[in-house]
């Protein structure tokens, strides 16, 4: 599995979206061997002093592929140096966090009632004031002994105030005298200032994911925006002449699942969608479309295997990118691909077949997105599974879950051109060559939607 990705430090300074990419770098990514290398057959540095034939094609481990992936997000974004954007907090979410969030005011900012009832001083009973406090009003008047005021939760608490006691631990007799019904405790029920945070706390440190929470904190602590590594932009190339957009299939034509499906998905990831362009099977037309892309990650569907009609490795050729991943081995997605088509610019040639492009998806896509987001690596777990799981005898297989207690419970409808098992699962198993057996660990991948926090947002 990819190795774990490392939170900011709590003392880090503003830093440039390099440096975040830094502080949750893969910690051995950057030496892993070269793809051209591999693709040839040869360990990096293997001497080779007789000719050698044609280069053979061979897949690329899944562990392996993924890890690439990561190492060419670190690239393409140690040379594009993205500035940090000040994003204001309804369009922040999903963000990672390029500069510390300290507290520009005290929380709370000043002593507060935490409940509804009577801020009281001294011993009861309390005379009570006509009078009462209630939040978002000016400062109340002190408190003298054997007073007290009737006050709201979040109101300010009056000078001299020894305690809060709550409406239902209190009672009057006839002469509208206040009585406790339980013991009073100095300070009980008061938030004092500062509670939460003093001003020029970090709150938060860099490389932190911008969830609901987040924007919520930030917002407490007087901020209209925060300082965040900018999005990837992302563009969605759906390829093929067979492809509806309405209606029901006929004649040979087929509904587009993915133009639907990608772009929520890329966008959970951290991506911002720019474009879903549809690309009909022609190669001028899709060299035209790769060329006049200004997104940093390209994401096309289909044509990544060798037949007729498949014009992506011809049209790579043509442009002269660098093929970083050339199919892996994983099933379904077996044909997926990855590319260096510029400097700061990659393509993730996903294959056309529905489950197949997500396995495409988290496993060249996420990676890639996610190093360029600087969102730390998800934490990996494993649960039993509760069934058999068939394996293919030499590939990885990712096979769609739902979690029920302490297990996974493997779906069916999971062959490559199926959507109904992701549609109902939780999770992707990872399920290692020649299968696995009832009750044995498997790696679990979450899918955005099924975890808490950023995830369930796609907008």
């Amino acid at each position: 599995m990819t190795p774990h990705g490392a939170r900011a430090g709590e003392d880090a300074e503003d830093l440039d979206v390099e440096e975040v990419l830094a502080l949750v770098r893969n910690s051995n990514g950057d030496h892993l061997p070269d793809p051209a290398a591999r693709r040839e057959g040869s360990e990096p540095g293997s001497a080779r002093t007789s000719p050698q034939p044609a280069p053979r094609h061979r897949a690329t481990p899944w562990p392996e592929a993924r890890a690439f992936a990561e190492r060419a997000g670190r690239d393409a974004a140690r040379a594009a140096r993205r500035d940090p954007v000040s994003a204001p907090l309804d369009t922040a979410l999903g963000l990672t966090l390029a500069a510390p969030l300290d507290a520009l005011t005290d929380l709370p900012s000043f002593d507060t009632s935490a409940m509804d009832g009577w801020a009281v001083c001294g011993p009861a009973p309390w005379h009570v004031r006509d009078e009462g406090v209630l939040a978002g009003h000016a400062a109340p008047a002190p408190l003298t002994d054997g007073e007290a005021v009737r006050i709201a939760t979040g109101a300010r608490i009056p000078p001299d105030a020894s305690a809060v006691l709550r409406s239902e631990h209190g009672r009057t007799d006839d002469k509208g005298r206040l009585y406790a019904t339980r013991d009073v405790i100095p300070g009980q029920d008061i938030r004092p200032r500062g509670q939460e945070c003093r001003t020029g706390d970090q709150l938060l440190a860099v490389g932190t994911l911008v969830t609901p929470a987040v924007l919520g904190l930030a917002a407490a602590a007087g901020y209209d925006a925060v300082t965040a590594v900018p999005r990837a932009r992302a563009e969605v190339l759906v390829l093929g002449d067979e492809l509806l957009t309405q209606g029901l299939p006929h004649d040979g034509l087929i509904r587009d699942a993915l133009g639907p499906m990608l772009p929520p998905w890329l966008r959970a990831l951290g991506a911002e969608v720019t474009a879903v362009r549809r690309v009909r099977d022609d190669a001028d037309a899709l060299h035209q479309a790769i060329t006049g892309s200004d997104a940093d990650v390209i994401l096309t569907t289909g044509g990544t295997a060798a037949g007729p009609l498949d014009h992506v490795h011809p049209t790579l050729r043509r442009i002269g990118a660098e093929l970083l991943v050339d199919g892996v081995q994983v099933r379904p997605g077996h044909p997926m691909l990855l590319a260096r088509t510029t400097r700061t610019q990659h393509l993730v040639g996903l294959p056309g077949n529905p489950l197949a492009a997500v396995s495409g998806l988290l496993t060249l896509a996420e990676p890639l997105l996610r190093i360029l987001a600087a969102r730390p690596a998800p934490e990996p777990y494993t649960m039993p599974l509760r069934d058999a799981v068939h394996g293919h005898p030499h590939d990885t297989r990712l096979v769609p879950v739902v979690l029920r207690g302490d297990e996974a419970v493997p779906l069916h409808y999971n062959g490559p051109a199926m959507l109904r098992g992701i549609a109902a699962a939780d999770a992707l198993a990872v399920v290692p060559p020649g299968g696995s057996r009832p009750g044995q660990e498997a790696e679990l991948l979450d899918l955005p939607w099924a975890s808490a926090g950023i995830g369930v947002c796609f907008t």
